[in-house]
């Protein structure tokens, strides 16, 4: 009887071992994606700090579509010039923020999609027409209320939505970022220039333009955007 206990023991051991095996590598598996998807916006993220910018906008010229989220404005881009925009918009608030990418891809056109989240007052789903959906989890542009936040889209007035919709073609880059992190991450990545002036004319020059220098430092801190423009 011992035996057969003592037996009966080792494998209810053999069987949790092996149960809280197949429930690390099943939390790993779920966790990949994650990690690569972080990888990946990391690597996109380095590439586009190292991109010229479209004159105007956070965006670089390789995108089709731009979302400043700080100012809440959108521009539709081509061959690295805007052609429709600046245009208010909305995009997710209230613990539904939309999600920011440096090289999200539009992969779905719906134009009279129906939202399986959200619901009308009387319980319908809620029309989300003209759908250009770029990234997972049903994010889309689409036409809404440019002055109420969304659950993650970004709403555009109706007559954008179509511009949006008729314009993107499905693999066409869309960037969604914030202004003030672009100008703070290429300052970072910006080569040091080894051709200032040195010794007495170098004091000379700092001290004769620090006063008009602060002036401009300072106008520009209220404007990220600004600063793209013109850095």
């Amino acid at each position: 009887m011992i035996g057969n206990h003592q037996f009966g023991m080792r494998r209810v051991a053999v069987a949790a071992t092996g149960a809280l095996g197949l429930t690390a590598l099943t939390v790993g598996a779920l966790a990949a994606p994650a990690f690569a998807d972080a990888g990946a916006e990391s690597a996109a993220a380095a590439l586009a700090h190292q991109t010229p910018l479209v004159t105007g906008t956070p965006c670089t010229v390789t995108a089709a579509a731009c979302v400043d989220l700080e100012s809440q404005t959108a521009w539709l881009v081509k061959d690295g010039a805007i052609t429709r925009g600046p245009v208010h918009i909305s995009s997710g608030g209230n613990g539904k923020e939309t999600p920011v990418g440096h090289s999200l891809r539009v992969y779905r056109k719906e134009k009279d999609h129906k939202s399986l989240e959200s619901r009308m007052p009387n319980g319908q789903p809620a029309p989300m027409p003209w759908s250009v959906f770029f990234e997972d989890g049903g994010i889309a542009f689409h036409g809404g209320d440019p002055h109420r936040s969304s659950a993650g889209c970004i709403h555009l007035p109706t007559g954008d939505a179509q511009a949006w919709f008729d314009y993107l073609q499905i693999g066409d880059q869309v960037q969604v970022l914030r202004a003030s992190e672009e100008l703070a991450a290429r300052k970072n990545t910006a080569p040091s220039g080894n051709d200032a002036p040195s010794g007495n004319d170098a004091t000379s020059d700092d001290s004769t333009n620090d006063d008009s220098a602060r002036k401009k430092s300072a106008r520009e801190h209220r404007d990220p955007l600004r600063r793209l423009m013109t850095g």
